[in-house]
């Protein structure tokens, strides 16, 4: 008997039962993206947009308005808070942590959310009410109640630093074990009923990109995976990038980090299927 077949013998079933039963992730402890909280800005504070990388968080005007509604909210007046407060784009972070290092006041704190996958962009940004529940963008219930036992991904490397790939192939370790969900990843496109991009869609990659997105039979789903995906990351927009996925074919899911960890991918595609609902509305996370 080898030392490997002993241990294993041994250990018994290292997988996790996450998330049919049980809340053992794998993720405990792990830093994820920071909360936000307006109320705690500072009055002519801007060391976080100046310390944010992506222009994940920014001054504008849509700032302003959303301040604005959110002291008419609360009954306050506008001009009784004498200040405005950063615009934040969940869908830009890189989950670096640097604006919870510089924010003076505490509007800006670390935490532990991860499952931000969503179904609409807007959803990824921040607003000062959360909005109702929106439906998926494609596909009907029939379609995916079709795949709920299985389903098939290919996914396209569209320029990523491998990040996301490392944490794609943790997937299929004995701890997370994906294929025990029905899901597994395919070689060929034509098999495929999910296509999970990552990388910020470098102009040399759109056209194998297309390609393998064409070649996909219908009913299909497009997953950005990664901050560069959905919205260019620290290198969208330049001179060979495109600025996200969305820009060159539909998306269905948009699950930002940098990268997702390994059960933030597994909630979006259980998302595909239903099986997982979707927790970020407005950016604002429900707990």
């Amino acid at each position: 008997m080898s030392l490997w077949t002993w241990f294993g013998l041994h250990a018994g079933n290292a997988s996790t039962s996450w998330p049919l039963k049980g809340d053992e992730h794998g993720q405990e402890g792990v830093l994820g993206m920071p909360r936000y909280d307006p109320a705690r800005c500072e009055p002519g504070c801007d060391a976080c947009a100046a310390a944010c990388m992506t222009h994940a968080i920014s001054f504008t005007n849509v700032a302003i308005r959303d301040r604005q509604q959110a002291t008419v909210d609360e009954g306050r007046s506008v001009e009784s808070t004498g200040h405005t407060v950063p615009d934040v784009d969940w869908g830009r972070c890189i989950v670096c942590q640097r604006c919870t290092e510089v924010c003076p006041s505490g509007a800006f704190i670390p935490s532990h959310d991860w499952a931000v996958g969503v179904s609409h962009r807007e959803d990824l940004h921040w607003a000062a009410s959360k909005p109702l529940s929106a439906t998926p963008r494609t596909g009907s219930d029939s379609d995916r109640r079709a795949f709920h036992r299985s389903l098939h991904v290919r996914h396209v490397d569209a320029g990523s630093c491998n990040g996301c790939e490392s944490e794609l192939q943790a997937l299929n370790n004995p701890f997370y074990n994906l294929h025990r969900l029905g899901i597994c990843f395919t070689a060929s496109p034509r098999f495929a009923d999910v296509l999970l991009v990552t990388g910020s869609v470098t102009h040399a990659m759109k056209g194998p990109l297309l390609e393998a997105w064409q070649a996909m039979p219908q009913p299909k789903w497009v997953i950005a995976t990664g901050t560069c995906a959905v919205s260019g990351g620290i290198s969208g927009g330049n001179y060979a990038c495109e600025n996200g996925l969305a820009d060159v074919i539909p998306v269905d899911i948009y699950l930002p980090g940098c990268p997702p960890n390994p059960a933030a991918i597994m909630h979006a595609l259980l998302m595909v299927l239903n099986r997982a609902q979707q927790q970020m509305r407005g950016g604002h996370l429900e707990r």
